[in-house]
């Protein structure tokens, strides 16, 4: 098949394809003696298990270790297959879908509460606005995720009031616990 044939078929485009092959995802194809490429039919179903991969949240050296494993999967070479990849990459979703909730969860809060100024509201009491040690790596993943133990953001330089005058909560801002003598702190 040549390029353009194949990447119709597989729903994407030239430059995808070719990218692909520089990448190693794709064997390199034959040639005419014009130089045209020719694949073979089986790299259209090669082509959309590397984007039903990406969907499914895979990155493209992720993609291309389990097409590795694919292909040695009956050889000597003995590597983690897709059983192991997906209980782990389904172990990282989990993990972001919990993260997600709890942004979900403070946000509503924070609308409940009427917060309508991130520095007056961080200074209240009441104020559901936290921040989850930002930068913090997980040992896990080795990326940057919040962690269940929580700072207030009045504690965090963003929050900081240093340097100016006590201000008094609007009652458009943190709404339910402006009511009366919530003074914001120094």
């Amino acid at each position: 098949m040549r390029t353009g044939q194949v990447a119709e078929a597989a729903g994407v485009n030239v430059q995808t394809l070719r990218y692909y092959e520089r990448r190693g995802l794709l064997v390199e194809p034959e040639r005419t003696l014009g130089g045209h490429r020719l694949y073979p039919p089986e790299t259209v179903t090669v082509l959309r298990v590397i984007k039903a991969a990406q969907r499914l949240g895979f990155r493209l050296e992720e993609v291309a270790d389990l097409l590795e494993a694919s292909q040695h999967r009956h050889g000597a070479r003995r590597t983690a297959g897709l059983q192991t990849r997906a209980t782990a990459k389904l172990a990282e979703v989990e993990a972001k879908l919990a993260d997600l909730a709890l942004i979900r969860d403070t946000l509503q809060s924070a609308l409940d509460a009427g917060c309508d100024d991130l520095i007056v509201c961080a200074d209240s009491e009441c104020c559901p606005l936290t921040i989850d040690d930002l930068g913090t790596e997980s040992a896990s993943h080795g990326r940057v995720r919040s962690r269940t133990s929580r700072t207030r953001l009045a504690n965090s330089p963003v929050g900081s009031r240093s340097g100016r005058k006590s201000a008094r909560l609007s009652p458009s801002s943190c709404g339910d616990c402006a009511s009366g003598s919530n003074t914001a702190a120094n």
